[in-house]
C-alpha cells in the first residue's frame, strides 16, 4: 500500500506542475473565488483518480503476466517521449503552448456559462474544463498502471494527495509561480521517475 501511494504521491505531483490542468486552475483562479475554483477541480481529479484505478483494477484481472509486461511498457514508454519532449523545450520557465491550450479551453467554457456566474456555474466549469483536459493525459494513464500493479487503496489516495498538492498550489500562488515553473526541469524529471518506477516494476516482476 505504501509503494502504491508512494509513486502516485511523486508521478502525479510532478507530472502535474505546470500542465494543461494546472494552468487552467491558475486562469479560473485569477477570475473567481479560489476556494470554488479549488473545490471544482479536485472533485474533478478526484474523480478522475477513482475512474482511473477502477480500470486499472479491473484490468488487474486479466493474466498477470500481460498486465506486468503492459505496466513496464508504459512506464518506459511514458519515461523515453518526456525526456525526448524535455529535451526539444525551450529553456524558458513555462512551456508557452500549454498556456495558449489553457486559456483556449477556458475561452471555450466561458462562451457555454452566463456572464454573471453563481457558485454552481463556477464550480460546474472548473469540473468540466478540468475533466476533460484530465481525459487520457499521462497522468491518467499512469494511474491506471499503477492502480494494475499496486494496492488500490494506495494510489487512490497517493493520486489524489498529489492533484490536491498541485491544486493548491495553482490556486494559492499559481500566477506568481506559473513564470518561475521550468516545464522542461519537471518534464525531464518525470520522465526520469517514469523510467526509475519502470525498472521497479521489472525487478518485482523478477
Amino acid at each position: 500500500m505504501l509503494t502504491g501511494f508512494t509513486a502516485a504521491l511523486l508521478l502525479i505531483t510532478v507530472s502535474e506542475l505546470g500542465d494543461k490542468t494546472f494552468f487552467i486552475a491558475v486562469i479560473l483562479a485569477m477570475r473567481h473565488s479560489r476556494l470554488l475554483v479549488f473545490a471544482g477541480v479536485i472533485a474533478a481529479l478526484a474523480a478522475m483518480t477513482i475512474l482511473s484505478v477502477v480500470l486499472g483494477h479491473a484490468a488487474s484481472y486479466l493474466p498477470k503476466v500481460y498486465v506486468h509486461f503492459a505496466e513496464i511498457a508504459l512506464f518506459f514508454a511514458f519515461g523515453i517521449k518526456l525526456l525526448f519532449d524535455a529535451s526539444r523545450m525551450p529553456t524558458s520557465s513555462c512551456d508557452a503552448e500549454v498556456v495558449h491550450e489553457a486559456e483556449a479551453a477556458v475561452k471555450q467554457g466561458d462562451l457555454k456559462l452566463p456572464k454573471n456566474k453563481n457558485t454552481l456555474a463556477i464550480l460546474t466549469e472548473a469540473f468540466v474544463l478540468t475533466f476533460m483536459a484530465e481525459w487520457g493525459d499521462r497522468t491518467q494513464i499512469a494511474t491506471i498502471a499503477l492502480a494494475a500493479g499496486s494496492n488500490a487503496i494506495g494510489v487512490t489516495a497517493g493520486a489524489i494527495l498529489g492533484h490536491a498538492i498541485c491544486a493548491a498550489i495553482a490556486v494559492i500562488g499559481g500566477r506568481m509561480l506559473a513564470g518561475r515553473i521550468s516545464e522542461r526541469t519537471l518534464t525531464f524529471f518525470g520522465g526520469f521517475l517514469f523510467l526509475v518506477f519502470g525498472v521497479v516494476a521489472a525487478i518485482e516482476g523478477a
